[in-house]
């Protein structure tokens, strides 16, 4: 093998090797950006007096259930809205001290009624209804 057939033969080698490394770099229909929308047809309760649901009798705290994060805010009222950036399916988490619900993987951030604040997001959140009855919070479609 002379120096001209040793020189191609690497090229192709290299350039398969981009090619079925760029292949793999797709975005698959199952991974992150797949599911952007919150759960449908959400129904369910919750109670305060239980531990899990501790977190839920002060104001500012919030828990996540059947993938709704569940805010009890600093007035007192509650909010419910998808816990999945509708960027890339990424978790969210409320963060009290900013009144705001946030992306720490790519910084997108939404309102406490679901709409997008800060990018790379650029639709709202799914938000859910609520219901206080005694001690027994619904959280409903």
């Amino acid at each position: 093998m002379d120096r001209k057939e040793f020189l191609a033969g690497l090229g192709i080698s290299a350039a398969s090797f981009t090619l079925l490394n760029c292949a793999g770099c797709a975005k698959s229909e199952e991974g992150p950006s797949s599911v952007l929308s919150g759960p449908v047809n959400v129904n369910f309760t919750l109670d305060l007096n239980a531990s899990a649901n501790a977190s839920l009798l002060n104001n500012d705290g919030f828990l996540i259930s059947n993938d709704v994060i569940v805010v009890r805010k600093s007035t007192g009222n509650f909010i419910a809205v998808q816990r999945s950036c509708t960027h890339e399916n990424y978790s969210l988490t409320y963060q009290s001290s900013n009144s705001r619900i946030c992306c720490s993987n790519h910084g997108a951030t939404f309102s406490e009624g679901g709409t997008v604040s800060n990018g790379p997001a650029s639709r709202s959140l799914s938000v859910y209804k609520t219901e206080l009855t005694g001690t027994i919070l619904r959280v409903y479609s």
